[in-house]
């Protein structure tokens, strides 16, 4: 299967380290955090993988080369002017193929398996799904969460009142004909389309309950690094 990894985003809560470096190129435990997502990717048998950028892209294609350093084959995605997640998608799909296809935000760290996807895309295959969602704790900056997650259905109302939403992690699998009518070139949101699928039944889901860090700001990534390099930490590395 493949996975693309976004990319293209401009970072501007991590100014001014992302003034002259894309934000997935910023380093943590000694190594870009788009380097994490590839090397765990590869881990997995994932290795045909699609990047997207376009502030400061250029500097992406030059760290990464075609992949072959890391076991992969990369392809890339220029956008020019950041499309937004489904728009960026939509604008990849040529490159994506006709079968279901992991996502992974280039912003984030977590140690999620991705030996998973493919037995995940195979049930995707066999169902009317065409969006499955890994989902995870909310952290202190974005404590309402996102969806519901019930029976491994990612749903639109809570069964209960203590039903509570998660974080979506930014890790998904999707079918590509979800991205069809998005035209080319087109800037467009990701959370319209699923919250579509969501009401339609067509969404699975599961809680990811290990480490997952949303590197959104300078302390954050500070904070990572931190961790990542900590001795009882190593096992991450």
């Amino acid at each position: 299967m493949r996975a693309m990894i976004l990319a293209a985003g401009r970072g501007e809560r991590m100014r001014p380290l992302t003034d002259h470096t894309p934000k997935p190129l910023l380093q943590a435990g000694g190594k870009p955090l788009i380097v994490w997502h590839i090397e765990r990717l590869v881990r997995a048998g994932i290795t045909d993988l699609v990047i997207n950028h376009a502030h400061l892209g250029l500097q992406i294609e030059q760290a990464l080369g075609d992949g072959s350093k890391f076991g992969a084959r990369i392809r890339y995605s220029d956008e020019g002017t950041a499309l937004e997640t489904a728009g960026g998608i939509a604008f990849a799909l040529h490159l994506l193929g006709d079968q279901p296809f992991a996502v992974v935000n280039g912003d984030i760290w977590c140690d999620y398996d991705f030996a998973r996807m493919p037995a995940l895309a195979a049930q995707m295959q066999r169902s009317q799904d065409t969006v499955h969602l890994v989902l995870v704790d909310n952290p202190e900056h974005h404590p309402n969460g996102d969806f519901l997650l019930h029976d491994n259905r990612v749903i639109s109302s809570a069964p209960t009142p203590r039903h509570s939403a998660l974080t979506f992690s930014g890790i998904g699998l999707y079918r590509p004909e979800l991205f069809a009518q998005i035209a080319r070139g087109t800037r467009a949101p990701l959370a319209p389309l699923l919250r579509e699928q969501i009401a339609a039944g067509k969404a699975s889901g599961e809680h990811h309950r290990g480490l997952w860090i949303d590197v959104g700001t300078p302390q954050r990534l500070d904070e990572l690094d931190k961790r990542l390099r900590a001795p009882q930490n190593a096992r991450h590395v």
